[in-house]
């Protein structure tokens, strides 16, 4: 099941940049994107008979949410993607835990640690071997960073759950009331922005998002489940599996090659990321 969810999550990079392929524009395809996942995950839902939440506390955490954690991030991918390799992408994305463990510290949520603070030092290091204009990787420095933007927030959202929670929701609950909120915020960005995109009739760009958005609706529903099964911190090793499936699948699919670089950077990249993830406590029993 960790196989899968690492594969099946690394391929909606790839993805992603073949929805940009005919130029459709970032808030047309988020809205979508959350369309498609707010009807998987409501098939879930009905299947659990467990709906949408809809107090005062659930609906401040789907808007929250919906902001930092997909209208904002996902605009800087879509954006971003068309002009950088998916493969970079999907190694840039890895930086999520390395960025949110400074915030962690700053919030009080986290305790220091030297070799955790290695850790981020070689994440840096992989950004900048893969943002190095004269390393021969050959992307632009300005795109990895827009790219970047992406990460941050993601971090930001991290912390903004581990400090105030769900508001009482489980996991599948809190993704299906936040497709649904921001469904309705991206709709009137993208209609007033000239972004709308109308899926039909559908070709390889809106099949590749349709598949993007189901397998990402999907993959969370089981990634909750294998947490729920097998504990978070076993759930959470399927990053490194992200962002290795990400980069072959980019290979796989858009025939992408990268220099010997880039693959210097993904190994410093996700050794910095194994040293940041925080450890599980030993506890003993009497």
């Amino acid at each position: 099941m960790l196989v899968v969810l690492g594969v099946g999550w690394g391929s909606t990079q790839s993805l992603g940049k073949m929805a940009t392929a005919t130029g459709h524009q970032p808030f047309g395809l988020i809205f979508w994107q959350l369309a498609v996942g707010a009807v998987a995950l409501g098939i879930v839902s009905l299947v659990r008979r467990r709906g949408m939440v809809f107090t005062r506390e659930a609906m401040v955490f789907h808007v929250v949410v919906a902001t930092i954690g997909t209208l904002i991030p996902n605009a800087t991918f879509y954006a971003a993607v068309v002009h950088l390799p998916a493969g970079i992408m999907s190694i840039l994305i890895s930086t999520v835990p390395l960025i949110a463990f400074p915030m962690a510290l700053a919030l009080g949520l986290d305790r220091f640690s030297t070799l955790r603070l290695g850790g981020l030092l070689l994440g840096l290091a992989g950004v900048a071997l893969i943002a190095n204009p004269g390393g021969g990787v050959g992307v632009s420095l300005g795109w990895v960073m827009v790219a970047m933007i992406g990460p941050l927030f993601y971090a930001m959202e991290a912390n903004y759950v581990a400090r105030g929670g769900t508001a009482g929701m489980d996991a599948v609950q809190a993704m299906f009331g936040v497709c649904v909120v921001g469904m309705v915020m991206a709709a009137p960005i993208a209609w007033g922005t000239g972004q709308w995109v109308d899926p039909f009739p559908m070709g390889r760009a809106e099949g590749a998002l349709v598949m993007s958005s189901v397998v990402h609706a999907l993959v969370y529903s089981s990634y909750v489940w294998l947490a729920s099964r097998a504990g978070s911190v076993f759930a959470s090793q399927c990053s490194y599996l992200v962002t290795a499936s990400g980069v072959f699948w980019a290979m796989i699919l858009l025939g992408e090659r990268f220099s010997p670089l880039v693959w210097v950077a993904l190994v410093v990249m996700l050794a910095g990321v194994a040293l940041v993830q925080p450890r599980r406590l030993a506890t003993t029993t009497s």
